[in-house]
């Protein structure tokens, strides 16, 4: 390759943002508790970091959901050194105030990502 990332059709490059993503399963009996946690505290005070200039909370479809349904959040950081410092400095504290609120009744696993190009603004 020349040193460029090829265009796919219908994306422009644009400047890299950082993805925390965070997927969440949960016990059926905290599902509807758990979400509203997350839309009036949890997501809340993610956002008050300062850290994020966004998030997009989703509940995967297609999934076997006998045990729990499935949901996604990705917050959006301007570049992996904001990412670092909310790992630092507050992931831990935010990550206990799930444990103590619903215990073992969700799984949770992280992801970072770094994007590459997108379609939208």
């Amino acid at each position: 390759m020349n040193g460029h990332l090829p265009l796919i059709a219908g994306c422009r490059i644009f400047n890299v943002m950082i993805i925390y993503n965070v997927t969440i399963k949960t016990e059926p009996a905290i599902t509807a508790d758990w979400v509203n946690w997350m839309h009036t505290e949890h997501i809340p005070e993610m956002m008050s970091t300062g850290l994020f200039s966004g998030y997009r909370f989703c509940r995967l479809l297609e999934q076997d959901e006998t045990e729990g349904e499935t949901f996604t959040v990705q917050y959006f950081c301007a570049d992996i050194d904001q990412y670092g410092t909310y790992i630092r400095k507050h992931a831990p504290a935010m990550r206990e105030q799930g444990l103590r609120r619903f215990g073992s009744q969700f799984i949770a696993f992280r992801t970072v990502m770094k994007t590459l190009s997108r379609d939208e603004d």
